[in-house]
């Protein structure tokens, strides 16, 4: 008998995989977001459209379908909860429908976190605002509440769940990489300039 948590981790691929990004700014008449900025699909290319709401909207689903992933998981099995978040995010960074070129994660990420442990997803957030506030720099923010991620999971979750959020802050950090060369060379583009990647 095919173990139900493995549904949950299929449907969390499937979830994490949906484009709100995309969807949400064709439906308001915007185009093709992976048109525009740094291509992605995520909530900070949104924003380069000028719809604000919109763009809070994609954050918002974005993170809620990492979350879902968890949470619908831990009913079906508990202990492949965090897989299934693993899922989510995959499914975000590698969409099917969209020939596996999906958005960083960042904000999936964060669904995971907030559905493993609600104090471990508002630790990520407000370091996310603190550097953010700091540095005026979206990617050092991002990068730095990733990497916190799976230290904060081992110590209050289980060494188990902070497998699969270190391998989120593998690729998070991968997919960043471009953003660190230019971090480390001090040409990274401020929050709000229109040329981010």
């Amino acid at each position: 008998m095919i173990d139900p948590g493995i549904f949950g981790v299929l449907l969390g691929y499937l979830l994490g995989s949906i484009p709100f990004g995309l969807l949400l700014s064709k439906m308001a008449g915007l185009g093709d977001v992976r048109k525009i900025g740094s291509g992605n699909i995520g909530a900070t290319n949104v924003l380069r459209t000028g719809n604000k709401g919109l763009a809070i909207a994609t954050l918002l689903l974005d993170i809620g379908k990492g979350a879902a992933a968890v949470i619908i998981t831990n009913q079906l099995n508990p202990d492949m909860a965090a897989m299934a978040g693993f899922a989510a995010f995959l499914g975000h960074v590698f969409p099917v429908w969209l020939k596996f070129k999906g958005g960083k994660g960042v904000a999936t990420f964060v669904g995971v976190l907030l559905a493993l442990n609600w104090m471990v997803g508002l630790a990520a957030i407000l370091i996310w605002a603190g550097v953010a506030a700091l540095f005026k720099t979206s990617s050092l923010a991002s990068l730095t509440a990733s990497i916190a991620g799976p230290f904060l999971i081992y110590f209050l979750v289980t060494p188990q769940a902070a497998m699969w959020v270190f391998l989120m802050t593998f690729v998070i950090v991968l997919a960043h990489r471009e953003n660190i060369k230019r971090l480390m060379n001090g040409s990274e583009p401020k929050i709000g300039s229109k040329s981010q990647k």
